[in-house]
């Protein structure tokens, strides 16, 4: 950095504080217990004599270069949604015959002053920008200009391929080709040998990000990651692409971004600080896989992305457009609650519980990172503390695992608890069944100087509950009934609760899932007016000693929590396709 100057205004005075001063230098890593080595620099001078009301100006020109890019630039230059007050001056200027493709947004468009080789902006007392109520993340694109030395994102493309391509070369003497013997031996078709590759180097290479000396975009090479042992995305992405080269199978780099930032990148001019990920994508077998090095070594080859990646850019020779990755409904819930409450010896005894909680995705991955540091007695003592109250009184046992075929964190817990039974008079009582019931929805609504035909978004999502009661053994099946049944989609979200009373069980499934991310205008009006009959009440039980029959059909067999697997692709959690 070069400072200009640095000065005090008091009252008629300005004092020169640059003359005296003296910078102390310090390396601090900010994010180092993250991983992250990016050799960060800050100067610090402590200004003194400073007094309440004097006015401080700083000025300072920071250079940077990033030799990955070469002459190439692209960038932002933005004002935040809640700037503080005062005058604010953004500019962008250009050496002679250098002017970059530049694209603005309207509000900055409708206040840029434009001279020969630069374009500046003015504002005093910016107002506070707010976004429409509940749109997509693309509506939250503004007060920002764009510019770019590249003339597509195919250019960007073919610029970082000869990189990957050059990072992922490894020698034929290479203490690489070792492992490479050893995966294909071990192991007869392509994808359990990606599975292998991968799981190498997700296991034997630790994630830290290396940002020193151009490392931010350039990868390190496949030989230099595995001597070391230790890499960030586009070390373990180079090192997974030679691994898989050399194992005869077909891949590709592909750059993501993992911060969620990718709606409206279509609309966007290339820029490579849009994305902050990179990771593997391959044909095996006639099918796409995508595969993250620097996942648990639990995550495997999936058909889908780990995470709901909107855009992605491949990297090739020849230069590839972006990609959009088509997101519909989720196939399997991200998380499932099975409950059993095992009251067979009574109104007045304690019950036999078992919980189950399934979760998938990003979730259960941390999950397994968390649990799988803790031996079982650990595991057992830590929650046993935490649950012990006011449903369980004891707890037997707490088992957890990690289902790779599911890819799945599967943690159950057994004991026995009080069941809050609500007297209902005449020796009738009543249940609410743990998970059953649903919040009504908000009315989707935004102020009026907000844009109002911006459609409303919701992230995807699918959850089940399902709760299955052990009646008392001295009770009849006739003497039981339960509430509202129902299968309702309402702003884009499938809501359906079901009961079925079978086998002297009582058995439940409450599950939504996001059937759109995004709803219109005029559906979310629509939609708005439904609201009055929506079907919030909680999922109850009833008993009647007075032995009326009220016991009623389902609307369709209903699977109880012991009844199948529910860690399978597909399961009971919404009502049958032509149902919906």
């Amino acid at each position: 950095p070069m400072v200009h100057s640095i000065k005090i205004h008091r009252g008629a005075d300005t004092i020169d504080v640059l003359e005296k001063a003296s910078f102390e230098v310090l390396r601090r890593e900010n994010q180092l217990e993250q991983a992250k080595l990016d050799g960060t620099l800050t100067a610090v001078f402590r200004v003194g004599d400073l007094r309440v009301g004097d006015e401080l100006e700083f000025n300072v020109t920071t250079r940077s270069s990033d030799p990955t890019l070469g002459n190439n630039d692209s960038g932002l230059l933005f004002l935040a949604p809640t700037p503080t007050p005062g005058r604010i001056r953004i500019g962008l200027s250009w050496d002679s015959g250098q002017e970059p493709k530049i694209k603005m947004t309207e509000d900055m468009a409708a206040i840029a002053a434009r001279g020969d080789r630069q374009v500046e902006f003015l504002f005093d007392n910016p107002k506070t920008l707010t976004p429409p109520k509940e749109a997509p993340p693309r509506y939250k694109w503004q007060r920002i200009v764009e510019f770019s030395d590249f003339a597509d994102w195919a250019s960007v493309s073919r610029h970082f391929s000869p990189l990957f391509g050059k990072a992922s070369k490894i020698g034929t003497t290479s203490r690489l080709s070792a492992e490479v013997s050893r995966i294909a031996a071990a192991h007869a078709n392509s994808l359990d040998r990606a599975k292998a590759a991968l799981k190498l180097v997700q296991q034997d290479v630790r994630y830290i990000y290396v940002g020193l000396a151009g490392g931010n975009l350039t990868p390190a090479s496949a030989e230099e990651t595995w001597e070391r042992r230790y890499g960030d995305c586009k070390g373990k992405t180079a090192l997974l692409l030679a691994l898989l080269s050399e194992l005869g199978i077909k891949a590709e780099a592909v750059l993501a971004s993992n911060a969620g930032s990718d709606d409206g990148l279509e609309q966007r001019l290339p820029n490579i600080a849009l994305f902050d990920h990179v990771l593997v994508r391959a044909q095996i077998e006639g099918k796409t896989y995508w595969l993250d090095g620097t996942m648990p070594s639990v995550a495997l080859p999936s058909q889908v992305p780990i995470l709901p990646y909107r855009w992605v850019l491949p990297i090739s020779t020849q230069g590839s457009p972006i990609e959009r990755v088509e997101q519909g409904p989720k196939e399997v819930p991200d998380e499932i609650n099975l409950y059993e409450i095992d009251a067979r010896e009574g109104f007045d005894k304690p019950a036999l519980i078992t919980s189950t909680e399934i979760v998938r995705g990003l979730t259960g991955l941390q999950r397994q990172v968390q649990f799988s540091a803790l031996t079982p007695a650990q595991l057992l003592e830590g929650l046993r503390q935490d649950l012990i109250g006011e449903t369980w009184q004891v707890i037997d046992d707490i088992k957890w695992r990690f289902d790779e075929r599911a890819q799945a964190s599967i943690l159950t817990i057994t004991g026995k608890g009080t069941v809050d039974w609500e007297e209902d008079g005449d020796g009738a009582k009543s249940l609410s069944l743990p998970g059953g019931g649903f919040s009504p929805p908000e009315k989707r609504i935004r102020a009026s100087d907000q844009k109002q035909d911006a459609p409303y978004y919701q992230a995807a999502d699918y959850s089940c509950h399902v709760t299955t009661v052990r009646l008392p053994t001295a009770t009849l099946p006739k003497q039981w009934w339960f509430n509202s049944q129902f299968n309702t989609q309402i702003f884009g979200e499938n809501f359906y609760r079901v009961f079925e009373l079978r086998d002297r069980a009582i058995r439940m499934i409450r599950g939504s899932r996001v059937e759109k991310q995004e709803i219109d205008a005029a559906t979310a009006r629509a939609d708005n007016a439904r609201i009055g009959d929506f079907d919030n009440s909680k999922a109850w039980i009833y008993f009647d000693p007075g032995y009326k029959g009220y016991s009623k059909a389902s609307v369709q067999s209903v699977a109880a929590t012991y009844d199948i697997d529910w860690t399978a692709d597909t399961v009971p959690c919404l009502a049958p396709e032509k149902d919906r």
